[in-house]
């Protein structure tokens, strides 16, 4: 007996530990979004694109400047023969001539170093477009994050309005579980009293084992989901998140409104920069010019030294075969800047058929939530009038049980409906593009 107590406060202890170890955490809906844009990796992965896309840039502008490049070189020669070609000494009598003529300095070394620096001028506004371009891609890598973004706070959204209903179902099915083991009690009772027929106790039985088994499927799903959201927005794994919908004011029916979609705005400037692509194309039929100048040191060991040799000049190039190839570098851009149209087109028109389709969506889901708050209290009323009518012997068990199950789902149905208006609100926003602007304001 004292082992058994021993090991009962054991366990109690070790329940108490686990309980505490278990952190539960308090979120709304605007908390979690905020979290999730915020904190979670796809966010940080959203930001770094931008930041991809700024270097990017940064090294296309410095293609603007001028290159300056500086080199040494130091070189041990071996049997080196220096034949000088100018006369070292032109005053000299001619036997000096003939004597250095005939005599070779002994080279054993080269030291040389050089600098050089270029500057363009024109390159057939190839670099001029190029910022262009990159300019635009940066422009389309920020409204391209700003879309990533928009689903990102759907999908907490999502997450966190399933992880309320699976929360809300076990509420529920909670209640309706008391309800049923006080009814299989009392149902024992009346069976052992001769008072109630065996098959219905067995009846009552079944439907709360159903109830039970509906029990373990709603924790089931709320823990995959708090799991998931837990994941999402980089909390502990072993946080319980405690949710709540605050109920959305409707909104008139207007046609929705998609001037704002962020994809649709990054494909128009992924349009511009294929715009500066066939100009960058074209910079090949141009020559180009550049400012170069330099400086050179020489020293050839006991033969030749040359100093402050600076150097200025112009610089041209042309590459003859561009008159041929680049006719195909530039109708290669065209059409696809042509693809590109197409695409705008076709992704303008699926945002207006999903603005729409999001629109009928709300509206839907604010009639269903009336139709269920009807039903609602009609299965409340119907239970109860089928329950007073069994309690009187005017009603079967069959009509008592179904009753009840009728009640649980309408319950269940307008848990579900409240929490269905709060994401097809959103849905609606995201269809047009202003679901992060919608929690920036607030």
């Amino acid at each position: 007996m004292k082992t058994k107590s021993i090991l009962a406060a054991l366990l109690v202890l070790l329940s108490i530990k686990m309980a505490q170890a278990q952190e539960s955490k308090s979120l709304s809906l605007e908390e979690v979004v905020k979290l999730a844009l915020t904190t979670s990796d796809a966010s940080k992965i959203n930001g770094s694109q931008i930041d991809l896309a700024k270097n990017e840039l940064s090294i296309t502008k410095n293609m603007q400047y001028p290159d300056l490049n500086i080199s040494g070189q130091y070189r041990y020669l071996t049997n080196a023969d220096v034949k000088l070609q100018i006369p070292l000494n032109s005053s000299e009598g001619s036997e000096g001539s003939a004597d250095q003529s005939s005599s070779s300095p002994n080279v054993n070394g080269l030291l040389f170093g050089a600098a050089d620096i270029s500057m363009p001028i024109f390159s057939g506004f190839k670099l001029k477009n190029s910022v262009s371009a990159s300019e635009n891609k940066l422009q389309a890598s920020i409204f391209n994050a700003a879309n990533d973004q928009e689903k990102l706070a759907l999908q907490a959204i999502q997450i966190y309005l399933n992880l309320y209903k699976a929360n809300a179902t076990i509420d529920l099915v909670k209640d309706n579980l008391k309800s049923a083991d006080q009814r299989v009690k009392d149902f024992t009772n009346m069976e052992e009293n001769g008072l109630l027929a065996r098959n219905d106790l067995l009846k009552a039985q079944l439907q709360q084992a159903n109830i039970e088994l509906s029990l373990a499927n709603a924790k089931k799903n709320a823990q995959i989901l708090n799991y998931n959201l837990n994941a999402l927005l980089k909390l502990p794994e072993d946080t319980t998140i405690n949710t709540d919908v605050s109920a959305i004011t409707p909104i008139a029916a207007t046609l929705p409104n998609i001037s704002q979609r962020n994809d649709l705005q990054a494909l128009n400037y992924q349009e511009e920069a294929l715009q500066d692509q066939i100009k960058i194309a074209k910079g090949d039929y141009y020559p180009s010019l550049a400012l170069v100048g330099g400086y050179v040191a020489l020293d050839l060991n006991n033969a030749l030294t040359v100093t402050n040799a600076m150097n200025i000049g112009v610089g041209l190039s042309y590459n003859v075969s561009s008159l041929f190839k680049t006719k195909a570098k530039v109708r290669l851009a065209e059409n696809q800047l042509e693809e590109m149209s197409y695409r705008i087109d076709q992704a303008t028109s699926q945002a207006k058929v999903n603005a729409q389709n999001a629109l009928a969506e709300y509206n839907l889901a604010l009639d269903t939530f009336e139709v269920y708050e009807v039903s609602e209290e009609q299965a409340v009323e119907n239970y109860r009038i089928v329950k007073d009518k069994y309690d009187n012997g005017l009603s079967d068990t069959n009509d008592l049980l179904e009753a009840d199950v009728q009640q649980l789902q309408t319950r269940i149905n307008l848990a579900y409906a409240k929490a269905d208006i709060t994401q097809k609100y959103y849905e609606l926003l995201s269809a047009e593009g202003v679901l992060t602007n919608q929690f920036s304001q607030n």
